[in-house]
C-alpha cells in the first residue's frame, strides 16, 4: 500500500460525514417557502455551525493539497469531487435558511417540517453509527499514535453530533411546538381510547358482534400481553367487543382482571345466538361470536395486523410521530395494562422505595431462555457505552447530578457486576425480581408482580438501552410511547429493530440511488421497495429488494419508512359522545 493512501481514506470519510451533515441540514430541515419559521434564534444556531463546518471543510481541502495526490487515483477522486461539492451544497443552505428566516408566522408545524427535523435526526444518527464504525477500522490497523489521534477525532465528532441534536430539541420545542406536540399527542391519544371505550362496552350484551381471545398463548407475559394487543386490533377493525379469557392465567389463576381492569365493564360474557372460528372478516358476518386462534395460525389474515395504523389517523400520526406504527400499537397497551388499585399502590411504594427519578436510563438485559436461542450474549460493557453516550446527550439539555440506571434483568448476578464496573453509576434495581424472573420462579404471581414493575420502570426512563429481541423491552418502549408525545427515538437496541411478533412485511422506501461498493451490498433507484430484515447500526441496515429479489446491505439513510394505511372504522358514535 502507498504510503498515502491511509490518509487519503481518513479525509474521505471525514470528507463523507460532513458532507452527508450539510446535505441533511441544508436540504431538510427547511420547509419550502409556503411554511412558517419556527425560531429565528435556533436557525442562527444552525447557520453558525454551517460556517464552522466550512472553515473544517477549508481546512481538509488544504491537507488534501498537501498530499500532493493526482485526482485521477479512485480515493482523491472521490474526496476531491466531493470537497468540490460541499461548497456548493453550503451555499445552497445558507440561502434556504436565510429565506426560511424572512417568513412569516403560523400557528404549529406542519407535516413536512415536523418529518424532516425526524429525517435530520435519523440521519444525524445513523452518520454517527457509520463514522465511528469506520474510524474504528482505521484505527485497528494503525500504529499507537494513529489510535490516540483516532479517539480524538471520535470525541470532537461526538461532540459535534450532540450539539447539532441539542439544537435540533430545541428547534422542536421553539415558537410553541412544544405545546402543540403536547396537546395533539394528548388529544388523538383521547380519541382513540374513547373509540376503544365505545367499542368495549356495547348497550346490550346480549345482541353485541364479539370477538373471543383466550389469553393462555404458551410463552411468557410480555408475549401473552401482545397477543392480546394482536386480538383487539381485530376486534376493533371488525366492530367486535373483545371478549377476554383469562381464568387459570399461567400467571393468576384469577386471571387479567385480579391484576388489570377488565377490558369491559358491562361485557364479559362469550354467550350468543352463533359462534364460530375466524374464517375472515367477509364469512364471519353473520356469526355473532368468533374465536380468534393464535396469530400464527391465523388465516385468512385481514389487513388490521401490525405495522398498518387507521387511514383516518394517519396525517396527524405522520406529523406528530417519528413511528406511527408503535404509536397506534401503544395505544392498545395503554388501554390494557390499566392498573388495579393494589398494583397502582404497589408501583408508587416501589418507587419511593427503589428512589426512582431524573434523569435516569433504563438498561435491560435478557438472558436465561433468550441467550443461544433467539438472542446473542451482550456483556454490561455492550449496553453500558450506549448509557455513558445518552447521559452526554442529557447533559448538553440538563443538569446531570448523577448518572442514575435502572436495571432490569434476570440474570441477579448482574447488578453487582455492574457496580463493581461502574462505581461512577448509581444502578437501581430489584434483584429479587431477577431471581423471579429465573426460568423455574417465572410463572407465578410473584414473578408477574415482578416483570410488571420492571416494565413499569422501563418505561418511565429517559432513555432505553436493551435488545428488541425481548418482549418486555418492547412492551416496556410501546408503554413510553404514550408518556410523551414522540418517544420514537428514545432507544437503542443491541439487536433487531423494532417488530411485532406476527406483523405483515415491514417495508421501507428508497429516497436515493445507491452503488454497491461491495459484494455484500445492493443497489437502490428511488422508489424501490425494500423489505427490511434489521439494522445493523452502523450505518447499514440488511434487507431484500422487492425489484430484484436480492439479499444485502445498504445505507440506512437512504430509505425511508413505508407505513401502511388501513380503513378501520371510525366510531362517529364515540367521537360524538367524546364532544359532548
Amino acid at each position: 500500500m502507498r504510503p498515502w493512501t491511509g490518509s487519503w481514506r481518513w479525509i474521505a470519510l471525514v470528507l463523507l460525514a460532513w458532507g452527508t451533515l450539510l446535505f441533511y441540514i441544508g436540504g431538510h430541515l427547511v420547509k419550502d417557502s409556503e411554511r412558517p419559521p419556527r425560531s429565528s434564534r435556533e436557525l442562527a444556531k444552525i447557520l453558525t455551525k454551517l460556517e464552522r463546518l466550512k472553515q473544517q471543510n477549508e481546512d481538509l481541502r488544504r491537507m488534501a493539497q498537501s498530499l500532493r495526490i493526482p485526482e485521477d487515483q479512485s480515493e482523491g477522486a472521490l474526496a476531491a469531487g466531493r470537497l468540490r461539492s460541499l461548497e456548493e451544497q453550503l451555499s445552497k443552505a445558507k440561502q434556504k435558511i436565510q429565506n426560511y428566516q424572512r417568513l412569516s408566522g403560523d400557528v404549529g408545524p406542519g407535516r413536512e417540517h415536523e418529518e424532516l427535523r425526524r429525517k435530520v435526526e435519523n440521519g444525524m444518527r445513523e452518520l454517527w453509527y457509520f463514522v465511528r464504525s469506520e474510524v474504528k477500522k482505521l484505527g485497528h490497523a494503525g500504529a499507537a499514535e494513529r489510535q490516540t489521534q483516532t479517539d480524538v477525532f471520535l470525541q470532537d465528532l461526538g461532540h459535534q453530533q450532540r450539539s447539532i441534536m441539542t439544537d435540533l430539541y430545541y428547534l422542536g420545542q421553539a415558537d410553541g411546538a412544544g405545546d402543540w406536540r403536547e396537546k395533539e399527542a394528548k388529544d388523538l391519544s383521547n380519541l382513540v381510547q374513547n373509540r376503544i371505550s365505545y367499542l368495549q362496552n356495547p348497550q346490550d350484551c346480549s345482541k353485541a358482534r364479539k370477538l373471543v381471545c383466550n389469553i393462555n398463548k404458551g410463552c411468557g407475559y410480555g408475549c401473552q400481553l401482545h397477543h392480546v394487543v394482536y386480538c383487539f386490533m381485530i376486534a376493533y377493525g371488525t366492530q367486535r367487543t373483545l371478549i377476554l379469557e383469562s381464568h387459570n392465567w399461567r400467571y393468576a389463576t384469577g386471571g387479567w382482571e385480579t391484576v388489570f381492569r377488565p377490558v369491559s365493564d358491562t361485557c364479559t360474557d362469550r354467550a350468543g345466538a352463533s359462534t364460530g372460528h375466524w374464517s375472515g372478516e367477509a364469512h364471519d358476518r353473520d356469526v355473532q361470536v368468533v374465536e380468534l386462534p393464535i396469530v400464527d395460525s391465523l388465516h385468512p389474515r385481514p389487513p388490521y395486523l401490525p405495522l398498518a395504523i387507521p387511514e383516518d389517523l394517519a396525517e396527524r400520526l405522520h406529523r406528530l410521530h417519528g413511528d406511527p406504527s408503535v404509536w397506534w400499537v401503544s395505544q392498545f397497551v395503554k388501554y390494557l395494562v390499566r392498573p388495579q388499585a393494589w398494583l397502582e399502590k404497589e408501583i408508587k411504594d416501589a418507587s419511593v422505595k427503589l428512589g426512582f427519578k431524573h434523569p435516569i436510563i433504563g438498561v435491560h438485559v435478557r438472558r436465561t431462555d433468550k441467550v443461544g436461542t433467539e438472542a446473542a450474549f451482550h456483556p454490561i460493557e455492550e449496553y453500558m457505552v450506549h448509557v455513558e453516550e445518552q447521559f452526554q446527550h442529557l447533559a448538553q439539555r440538563a443538569h446531570v447530578d448523577k448518572k442514575r440506571v435502572y436495571l432490569a434483568t434476570d440474570d441477579p448476578s448482574l447488578l453487582q457486576e455492574a457496580k463493581t464496573k461502574y462505581p461512577d453509576y448509581e444502578f437501581i434495581s430489584d434483584n429479587s425480581i431477577s431471581w423471579s424472573a429465573g426460568l423455574h420462579n417465572r410463572y407465578t404471581e410473584n414473578s408477574l408482580r415482578g416483570v410488571i414493575l420492571d416494565i413499569h420502570f422501563l418505561s418511565q426512563t429517559d432513555f432505553l438501552v436493551c435488545t428488541f429481541s425481548s418482549q418486555v423491552c418492547r412492551v416496556a418502549y410501546e408503554i413510553m410511547q404514550t408518556l410523551h408525545p414522540d418517544a420514537s427515538s428514545f432507544f437503542h437496541s443491541l439487536d433487531d429493530i423494532y417488530y411485532f411478533g406476527g406483523q405483515n412485511a415491514h417495508d421501507q422506501i428508497a429516497i436515493y440511488s445507491h452503488q454497491p461498493r461491495s459484494p455484500e451490498e445492493i443497489p437502490l433507484e428511488p422508489g424501490d421497495v425494500i423489505g427490511v430484515a434489521g439494522n445493523h447500526w452502523d450505518g447499514y441496515s440488511k434487507g431484500i429488494s422487492r425489484r430484484l429479489g436480492r439479499t444485502g446491505l445498504y445505507p440506512s439513510y437512504k430509505v425511508k419508512e413505508k407505513i401502511e394505511t388501513v380503513k378501520y372504522p371510525t366510531y362517529p358514535e364515540a367521537d360524538k359522545l367524546m364532544a359532548s
